[in-house]
């Protein structure tokens, strides 16, 4: 699968959150422009809060950062071309936004 120029979307129900043209990848990790839908003000909050975390000290924040990571997989799918991915790590920034896939549950270690 080629991924450059590749649209994602990202959904809340049958709300769009926002689309994600990749523009570039460095695998595992796939980055492009986001554009915001109509349901990116119902979720943005927890993207805003996520990325705090991490930029603070993830070690401390880690049960914290889960859960909203948790909250984030709850209420959004991430969706290619061939459909809804199973599991994904996703981080919203502005106009950016960063993020990792698996057809299958990432596995817990």
């Amino acid at each position: 699968m080629g991924f450059d120029g590749g649209v994602w979307y990202v959904d809340c129900g049958a709300e769009r959150v926002g689309e994600i043209v990749v523009d570039d990848h460095d695998f595992p990790w796939l980055s492009g422009r986001f554009s915001p839908g109509p349901a990116y003000g119902a979720v943005e909050p927890l993207f805003t809060r996520e990325l705090a975390l991490l930029e603070e000290d993830l070690d401390a924040n880690l049960d914290e950062w889960e859960a909203v990571q948790a909250e984030i997989r709850r209420r959004v799918t991430l969706t290619s071309s061939g459909g809804p991915v199973a599991e994904f790590l996703l981080h919203i920034q502005g106009d950016q936004a960063w993020f990792r896939w698996s057809e299958k549950p990432f596995e817990v270690d």
